[in-house]
């Protein structure tokens, strides 16, 4: 050890940590450590930028709540949780697309047909489909959790006058794998810019701003899991969306509600357009 150098330290941290043989955690682990190192000596980095990135990320757990995952907007913004989607989207399935930093695991459930948007201003969409597994059969009982801006491109969950669980249902598929309920159409918003990953965007010169979207977490019994968005057709920032969350298989048709009657939903409240999303899901394993 007395003879570490900055070329040899890399291996003496590696051989630091006594971990099982061959284990994903020592391959996570001393990738990390790897590449971490490699960094840094490529860039040559200075005390004032090793200092100023641990300030970075000490600010980033500073304004972090259990509403607010600045570290989650962080891997969004670097197209790290992108990234992850993709790798990770199981062939045959509906492609993965991001958690956002807005998510709440215990969302109210909700029964099908229900209306999300409350008195909300904005147009009242009708969003169904229908989820079934890669061989097209439908999955009964198959649960979605959906959340979601409202119409001024705002979560309910950022204004402290509104119920956090606003605009968030949990809902359970019918016998044909199908889901329905309304909602209002969200808009365009920032991600959160008042923070660390406010700064790291404007030093880069980088816009905020998200294409609307509805957020969608899809499981069922059996079946791999899948969190992903649904875009809208002809609207802002598909092309450069701030978290690099669009896909082409996520943009669906805002239609207006016409023949809505030939569906056969028992709706809460009587949409202005339609929107049609079906789900599919891959085997676990």
């Amino acid at each position: 050890m007395k003879d570490i150098n900055q070329f040899t330290i890399t291996q003496a941290v590696k051989d630091s940590f006594k971990t099982e043989p061959g284990s994903r955690f020592e391959s996570l682990l001393h990738g990390l450590v790897e590449h971490l190192h490699d960094f840094t000596r490529e860039q040559n980095v200075t005390h004032e930028e090793w200092m100023g990135v641990l300030n970075f990320l000490y600010d980033c757990g500073k304004i972090s709540t259990p509403e607010r995952h600045e570290f989650i907007l962080l891997s969004d913004v670097l197209g790290w949780s992108s990234l992850v989607d993709m790798i990770n989207t199981k062939g045959g399935a509906t492609e993965g697309s991001n958690l956002g930093p807005f998510y709440l695991d215990n969302a109210p459930v909700k029964q099908l047909g229900g209306n999300l948007a409350d008195d909300r201003d904005g147009v009242t969409v009708l969003v169904h489909g229908k989820v079934s597994n890669t061989l097209h059969h439908p999955l009964p009982g198959a649960t979605i959790d959906t959340w979601q801006a409202d119409a001024t491109g705002t979560y309910p969950i950022q204004e402290v006058e509104q119920d956090k669980y606003d605009l968030r249902g949990k809902f359970t598929c019918d016998e044909n794998g199908r889901y329905y309920y309304t909602t209002v159409l969200p808009k365009p918003y920032t991600v959160p810019y008042d923070g660390p990953v406010g700064v790291l965007l404007r030093a880069g010169t980088r816009h905020a701003w998200r294409a609307p979207h509805m957020h969608f977490i899809v499981t069922a019994p059996g079946m791999a899991g899948i969190t992903t968005e649904i875009f809208f057709k002809n609207t802002e920032y598909l092309d450069n969306d701030a978290v690099f969350g669009v896909r082409q298989s996520l943009i669906a048709d805002l239609k207006p509600a016409k023949d809505i009657d030939k569906l056969g939903y028992t709706l809460d409240k009587k949409p202005d357009a339609v929107i049609e999303f079906d789900f599919v899901l891959a085997p676990e394993g």
